[in-house]
């Protein structure tokens, strides 16, 4: 009796745990069922592959619109939850105090308030779509009878009915996120209160001639303002996400004899992944492509008739504005038609585990007051005389991009979808296009800013009026083309437009890398599919091509050195992840960035700190005199800087990957990460759930792999890269090959939770229309 009663006791933490597990597993998607929901005007049939990518086969455009957002809650449904909250300032209510921050950065910009002013100024139909959508999401909740995805469990919360406004809330908060030029102005005042205003041009190689006399005039005011604090708090908005490829070729470059249209978006990796492939067919349409979850439209993709693919440009459509105080009245500041009240409002941030929070949100004529995140509630820096604002496109009134997306989706041909394109505003994104006819296209939509004076570069006076906006580009007058002579066009966040172009868009264009060798490998052979998908897996250094002439020839003191540069000098530029050649020079260039710069820059190095391939060439063909690191006496030539910076990564790569160089690979120090943002920070539960793979790629290179070096632990971890890839010839639009990663589901317990990461990495892709469904599931009316 003892031992059945210990066997017995040992059994109910086994079958606890067993119930535990299956009653999660309920949260998965059902291989077969018919459900009646509220909200249908028909039935729509869900059928999905082995993949976990739906085809949702429905009677009309509504119920296509219900039904994604059906799926996209049963495969994302905390991913969207997450997103809602972050972009609404709400996180603390999950999380605590360790969320406040992001929470008040959020409650500054104020992005819900802008969503629910941007829902009145779309069209019936648009608001019609996104009401449908909500009321699939909401159907899906009603309707369940089984668990809800893990995370929910862990932080003791449930979702709530979702609304058409988030939908657009989760627009806002993609526009805010890619066009956040707003930080790297806050890093270039940072570095020009430390720096020289001549040696700017230097730091910065498109930086205006007359740039100096604008930052002596500036200079003292920035100092004064809290940038440190700023960049940090920003650090949840990126940098300008400027890393992304597309291309188009016409019929008479390709094989086929029509338009073949490729396109690789690079955002941040994460589990779950950014995208999520769909089909659609209606009586109407049939749409293939990547949709985000929280939106109901196919953000790149085609139909039918077209194909798109979206780059973002990296425009410069926010300005940050420094206010001067009334000297008076300190709640008042300076404009040109006199002194003005601070537009205020209290926001109230629910709190877990503690007491809410109140702080209140100030805003100039320009847009919110975002260095009272530093200063706090008390505004301690207003004996400064000066406070900072943020002015953007995508915080204004008027915007439809949605409504934009919703007709790109339908258009037929090019002048449906220029008219599409026309409602685009915010952030400008560098659009292909292809259509069955064989016409091939270009555009660049947005609400792009026309500057009294200056280009906002670095913060401007906002007192005078000089520097105020004026209007916006004219949408005929933005950058397009139409069946060019060239047969091709290529956009990789490079330069788009001549320097005759009568209006400005930005001086910060991504280097011409990945541009020049795309139309270099387009120009080898006509185009096919398989051609445009190798030339999407390309892994060749442009940079290393650039920089290893220059730093080859240093003076090598020790074996392990001169072993080094021997490798090198044999290297085929590839960075490829069996290679050990790419973590020496990546590590050596790490290193020499920071051996010419850190001091220079003292304080601000941190925040600029990259590898920064122009100024490092201009350093040592241009101002070898920056070799000279002010350490000593001594001038220090570049050979010798180049030498030590060579040991120094050697020593680092030594102590992390052991003292033979034949065991470092590139992709042992460039694994491709995908982290879920709960579950990888439980301990033990994140061995489980994060996910990892070693990676080819570098930061310049098509197949891009991004890093970030100012990262102690892991500064060459593959964190940022094409989590969709599309290609599609116009010959034949329903044999379109797609990829994304790390897999369909954001469920941890879904098989489809990471099963494409293996075969993303290594270059497969997957034909929606052609694959076989194993599941399907019948939505009805009552």
């Amino acid at each position: 009796m003892r031992r059945r009663i210990a066997v017995f006791l040992l059994l109910i933490p086994l079958l606890a745990g067993a119930a535990g597990w299956l009653w999660l597993r309920s949260s998965l998607p059902p291989q077969s069922a018919e459900r009646v929901v509220d909200g249908l005007l028909a039935p729509v049939r869900i059928d999905r592959d082995a993949s976990g990518i739906p085809t949702i086969t429905a009677a009309n455009e509504l119920d296509a619109a219900f039904a994604i957002g059906f799926v996209h809650a049963e495969d994302r449904l905390f991913q969207m939850d997450l997103q809602r909250h972050y972009a609404a300032g709400r996180l603390a209510e999950w999380f605590g105090e360790p969320a406040l921050n992001s929470d008040e950065m959020m409650r500054t910009l104020g992005l819900s308030e802008a969503a629910s002013r941007q829902f009145a100024v779309l069209s019936s139909d648009t608001q019609a779509v996104l009401r449908s959508y909500a009321a699939g999401v909401n159907a899906f909740l009603e309707n369940r009878r089984t668990a809800l995805p893990p995370e929910y469990y862990l932080l003791r919360a449930s979702p709530e009915r979702w609304q058409a406004q988030d939908t657009l809330l989760w627009g806002k908060l993609m526009a805010w996120q890619l066009a956040g030029t707003y930080r790297a102005k806050l890093v270039r005042a940072r570095v020009a209160t430390q720096v020289k205003p001549e040696e700017l041009p230097i730091l910065y190689p498109a930086y205006p001639k007359d740039g100096p006399t604008v930052l002596s005039d500036l200079a003292p005011i920035l100092r004064k303002l809290p940038l440190d604090g700023l960049i940090e708090r920003m650090a949840g908005g990126e940098d300008p996400v400027r890393a992304s490829n597309n291309w188009v070729v016409s019929g008479a470059r390709s094989v086929s004899g029509k338009p073949v249209l490729a396109n690789d978006p690079h955002l941040g990796l994460s589990a779950p992944g950014v995208w999520y492939l769909v089909r659609v067919v209606t009586p109407q349409h049939s749409l293939t492509g990547g949709t985000m979850a929280g939106a109901p439209t196919v953000l790149i993709g085609h139909n039918e008739r077209v194909a798109w693919g979206f780059t973002n440009t990296g425009s410069d459509v926010s300005d940050l504005f420094i206010e001067k105080l009334d000297p008076v009245d300190p709640k008042k500041y300076l404009t040109p038609a006199g002194a003005e009240p601070f537009i205020t409002r209290t926001e109230t941030i629910g709190v877990r585990g503690a007491a809410p929070v109140q702080i209140t949100v100030r805003a100039t004529r320009h847009g919110p007051v975002i260095s009272d995140l530093v200063s706090g509630q008390n505004w301690a820096f207003l004996e400064s005389g000066y406070v900072l604002a943020l002015q953007a496109t995508y915080l204004m009134d008027g915007d439809r991009t949605p409504q934009a997306f919703w007709e790109i989706d339908r258009a037929t041909d090019w002048e449906s979808f220029q008219r599409a394109l026309a409602k685009f505003d915010a952030p400008e994104q560098n659009v292909v296009y292809a259509d069955v006819e064989g016409h091939i296209a270009f555009a660049a939509p947005a609400r792009v800013p026309i500057r009294g004076k200056g280009d906002g570069w670095l913060p401007v006076p906002g007192w005078t009026g000089e520097y105020d906006w004026t209007g916006f580009i004219p949408f005929d007058q933005l950058p397009i083309t139409f069946d060019p002579p060239g047969n091709a066009i290529v956009t990789a966040n490079n330069k788009i437009v001549p320097d005759s172009y009568p209006y400005f868009l930005t001086r910060d264009w991504d280097e011409p890398f990945r541009a020049e060798r795309i139309a270099t490998l387009l120009a080898r052979q006509p185009q096919s599919m398989d051609s445009s998908s190798a030339i999407q897996r390309d892994r060749y250094s442009m940079i290393a091509a650039r920089l290893l002439p220059l730093m080859i020839d240093a003076p090598a003191a020790s074996p392990e050195a001169r072993a080094a540069i021997e490798r090198l000098r044999g290297w085929n530029m590839q960075m490829d992840k069996d290679k050990v050649e790419p973590l020496i020079f990546t590590a050596w260039l790490r290193e020499l960035t920071r051996a010419l710069l850190a001091e220079k820059l003292g304080t601000a190095f941190e925040a600029y700190w990259g590898l920064r391939p122009a100024v490092i060439e201009s350093i040592l063909t241009e101002h070898q005199d920056w070799c000279n690191t002010g350490a000593t006496d001594v001038i220090e030539v570049c050979s010798e800087q180049l030498a030590a910076a060579l040991d120094r990564a050697l020593d680092q790569l030594k102590q992390a990957y052991g003292d033979n160089m034949d065991d470092w690979r590139w992709g042992r120090a460039h694994p491709a990460e995908f982290r879920n943002p709960v579950l990888s920070h439980i301990p033990l539960v994140n061995r489980i759930f994060d996910l990892n793979i070693p990676a080819d790629g570098g930061s310049d290179t098509i197949n891009r792999g991004d890093f970030n070096v100012r990262n102690a632990a892991a500064p060459y971890e593959d964190i940022h890269g094409p989590g969709l890839r599309m290609v599609v010839d116009m010959a034949d639009p329903s044999a379109a090959r797609f990829m994304v990663v790390p897999g369909q589901s954001g469920n941890p317990l879904s098989p489809n939770y990471a099963d494409l990461m293996r075969p993303w990495r290594d270059g497969y892709m997957m034909v929606p229309e052609k694959r076989q469904p194993v599941t399907s599931e019948t939505l009805v009316p009552p």
